[in-house]
């Protein structure tokens, strides 16, 4: 695209652009870049260079004005082409009645949820699909949960869950619950691309065909939620929570006190939805220094385990005493074992089912082994852990667990989805026990080391371009190193379903990269048993020194 053209594709954007915010810079940005302004020639050509890729992560970017970036537009454009793929998949048989069941929706506190979620129905109102609004903010389980309780065609909520607060994002779940999988994101993205940004139809607000819920739907999720409790007779513990600025006080909240618990003792300063974070940086309790606050408050408590969700609560992170006073945040894998020991000590039947993805640890095939429960390991994203759950189900096994590393536990058989509200009510529970049976959380996870071996896990991110990660993975692939760290590499196992790579080495260690899904970076995934944590990231080090940097 010559600087004219650009220029004149971005004119018509202007002129297209419903926010008076957006428009404006995004006038401001074309001045400049017609002044001969170098940054904003280059920011204008990286906005308009394409289309937001959509995936099975739906869509996810900062918020402004352009086709690549977030924005109503943008957001009309993909409720037309998930529109056009419901109308679709109902013609061909695959979803039936899908306009008639229609669409929820729901939004987080971000900037511009609210009208993306509006515009959304608007937009399949136009198309003459039903939807159904929530009311206010609510935490992503409550969407996915009343997909079925509505049994609706599909459903869409609108966040960008722990990303930084400059971006949005929009995620489509199926009619099961669950996150859509491949190939139907291909699916609606080919929609999508059929779709002109600028000249999307809306409905009226008042449309007959967009339904307004009342939070009777929140209370329904909450009253499910004591059934994930095992042992209710057991009294709770105090327990120090932080919604991040998010959207889940309030049902966790409710939760706690529905499955019998106290409410949880709440990080004050980080209690109230706010999208713009001002208290973290980067609002992900994955990340260094972004549980801070919550352990400062646990501390300055009598909490006996700390909590925190994601700003739209479907993920999950612990702290745990520590034996010199302080906390201790735990890894995804340590918080998944401890959800898998409990739930397989308090359930019974050869017929039960855990999953797990092919980065988090192999321990949990371990202990389903010595339980005698099924195990399944798939592919990265939560997604197909709900997927595996459903199709299961179908040949008589009985899901009980699932978990990714990345903080994502579901401990129900509803939603297909991750779910950090009922997961903290039952790490709650699990704590509980554990002060009821006069021992702590540390000597839980001990206690599993030494019946399955003292697994270790460490992660390592890589940032260069998507594109140049891509190659990278594909270079390991093809022509795999002899050594890293100076030990031989054993077996190389390749999953390209997931862009993932496996390499085994003769010490046992497991090392494994992929190229991120939502990030211009790569991961790399290493466990081992009975290795120092140390060494384990060394040879993870190692082999992320071998990475291009452009």
């Amino acid at each position: 695209m010559t600087d004219a053209d650009l220029l004149k594709t971005a004119q018509a954007w202007i002129a297209a652009e419903p926010d008076e915010d957006l428009r404006g810079e995004l006038s401001s940005l074309v001045e400049a870049a017609d002044a001969g302004d170098q940054p904003a020639s280059e920011d204008l050509a990286a906005r308009f260079g394409g289309r937001l890729q959509f995936g099975t992560a739906g869509l996810r970017a900062a918020v402004a004005a352009g086709p690549m970036r977030m924005n109503r537009l943008v957001v009309r454009q993909a409720a037309a082409g998930l529109g056009r793929w419901l109308l679709d998949e109902e013609s061909a048989g695959r979803i039936e009645n899908a306009a008639e069941r229609g669409v929820v929706i729901a939004n987080d506190a971000r900037r511009k949820s609210n009208v993306f979620a509006l515009d959304t129905a608007r937009v399949l109102a136009a198309m003459g699909i039903r939807s159904m609004l929530h009311p206010g903010v609510q935490p992503t389980p409550v969407l996915a949960w009343s997909i079925t309780g509505l049994d609706a065609a599909a459903g869409v909520v609108v966040t960008a869950s722990h990303n930084p607060p400059a971006d949005n994002g929009y995620k489509v779940f199926l009619e099961t619950g669950s996150q859509i999988v491949s190939p139907v994101d291909s699916e609606i993205s080919d929609r999508i691309d059929q779709v002109d940004p600028l000249a999307v139809e809306l409905a009226r607000e008042d449309d007959h065909l967009i339904l307004h819920l009342d939070s009777s739907w929140q209370r329904a999720y909450v009253a499910s939620i004591p059934a994930v409790r095992l042992r209710p007779d057991v009294p709770g513990v105090p327990v120090a929570y932080t919604a991040m600025h998010g959207v889940g006080a309030e049902t966790i909240e409710m939760a706690f006190v529905a499955s019998g618990l106290d409410a949880p003792i709440p990080v004050i300063e980080q209690h109230q939805p706010d999208g713009t974070f001002p208290t973290v940086a980067f609002p992900n309790p994955e990340e260094p220094g972004a549980m801070d606050l919550l352990l400062q408050t646990a501390g300055e408590s009598d909490a006996m385990i700390a909590l925190a969700n994601d700003p739209d609560a479907d993920r999950l992170g612990v702290a745990i005493p520590t034996l010199d006073g302080g906390w201790r945040r735990l890894e995804g894998d340590e918080i998944g074992w401890l959800f898998a020991d409990h739930i397989l000590a308090h359930t019974s039947g050869d017929e039960r089912l855990v999953v797990t993805t092919l980065v988090s640890s192999s321990l949990l095939a371990q202990m389903a082994k010595a339980y005698g429960v099924h195990s399944v390991e798939t592919f990265t994203g939560f997604k197909w852990i709900g997927r595996i759950a459903n199709d299961r189900a179908a040949e008589g096994q009985r899901f009980v667990f699932g978990y990714e590393q990345a903080l994502g536990y579901l401990v129900t058989d509803r939603p297909l989805d991750k779910d950090g509200i009922s997961a903290a009510v039952l790490m709650a529970e699990i704590a509980a026990c554990a002060a009821a049976d006069g021992v702590t959380m540390q000597d839980r996870l001990d206690a599993i080391a030494d019946r399955f071996g003292r697994y270790v896990t460490a992660e390592v991110s890589v940032r260069i371009p998507p594109s140049v990660g891509a190659q990278w993975v594909a270079a390991i692939d093809a022509d795999p190193p002899g050594k890293i760290g100076g030990i031989e590499v054993e077996v190389v196992t390749s999953y390209p379903e997931a862009n993932l790579v496996r390499l085994m080495l003769v010490n046992g260690a497991r090392l494994q990269v992929r190229p991120s899904g939502t990030e211009p970076k790569v991961k790399l995934y290493g466990e081992a048993v009975d290795l120092p944590v140390e060494q384990l990231y060394d040879l993870l080090n190692a082999l992320a020194e071998s990475a291009p940097r452009s």
